[in-house]
């Protein structure tokens, strides 16, 4: 993995194993409790990814790195973090970084293993859901990718612009950049502003 891509996957599990972290506070865990989610959090999607490609053993267990992350981020969040009304508000904004930068990594990591861009980009995708889906139901939540706000979108859309640049021949750093960004611009703006996907009416 290169420096850059190594930087990117470790800060999204930064910043999800925070999100975990913070949930658990939120929830009342003890500390273990939020150490799980933290973990659960920050390396769930970059084991999946690893697992479906192949790159075996996941990079999550095989370098001490990924191990150090999210439990720096859960003890961090743990010992310092704030109020619990302040804490709640907070949580989405860290889960979109997270979503971010997972998605152009799965995305990135899944083309440079020689899938095609389609798999290449839903695999992005499920990067950067996997970790949150595993915190809510760990949390007794509905997870964020099963209600009507804009979540597995945002991170489809971040996974394909890093695709579609390199099915055009282009793999600077500014690419990871720009799919996270454009992520993440979605993910707070759907957050900001409400959007929701549609869905079906009742019959009722």
């Amino acid at each position: 993995m290169s420096p850059v891509l190594l930087a990117l996957d470790l800060a999204g599990t930064f910043v999800f194993a925070l999100s975990g972290a913070l949930v658990g506070v939120r929830n009342r865990l003890d500390v273990f409790g939020v150490l799980v989610l933290a973990g659960l959090t920050g390396l769930g999607g970059g084991m999946v990814r690893d697992v479906l490609i192949g790159a075996v053993p996941p990079a999550t267990l095989a370098d001490w790195r990924y191990l150090l992350v999210p439990l720096v981020a859960a003890l961090v969040t743990f010992r310092f973090h704030p109020g619990l009304g302040r804490i709640e508000r907070h949580i989405n904004y860290f889960d979109a970084l997270g979503l971010g930068l997972f998605c152009v990594t799965g995305a990135t990591k899944a083309l440079q293993h020689g899938l095609n861009p389609l798999a290449a980009a839903l695999l992005g995708m499920l990067t950067g859901i996997g970790g949150g889906v595993l915190r809510d139901v760990m949390a007794g939540r509905t997870p964020l990718v099963l209600r009507q706000e804009v979540y597995a979108v945002a991170a489809l859309a971040g996974a394909a612009v890093v695709v579609v640049a390199w099915s055009a021949g282009y793999q600077a750093p500014w690419i990871s950049a720009a799919g996270a960004a454009v992520c993440i611009t979605i993910r707070v703006l759907a957050l900001r502003y409400s959007w929701e996907i549609p869905r079906a009416l009742s019959s009722d």
